[in-house]
């Protein structure tokens, strides 16, 4: 899951829009022109801005689980 850090190092206005997309993207999980899968990972990756919402859809359940909210540069270091 997200660690607590993750959203509360955003300030409000950012951690709004990540929430809004995280939300957009559970209300339409097929339109998000930000969502791609990530090459060689089970993950996906959502696209705010600077910042990336690393996830984990499972279409049979219909869910989303967010792992990480980090800045581009750092967003895909393991």
């Amino acid at each position: 899951m997200a660690t607590p850090e993750d959203l509360g190092r955003l300030d409000k206005k950012l951690r709004q829009r990540v929430l809004d997309a995280i939300d957009d993207l559970a209300e339409n999980p097929g339109e998000s022109s930000n969502l791609r899968k990530l090459k060689g990972r089970s993950e996906h990756r959502l696209r705010v801005g600077e910042w990336r919402v690393l996830l984990r859809l499972e279409r049979e359940s219909r869910s989303i689980t967010v792992l990480r909210v980090l800045a581009r540069g750092h967003a895909y270091k393991r």
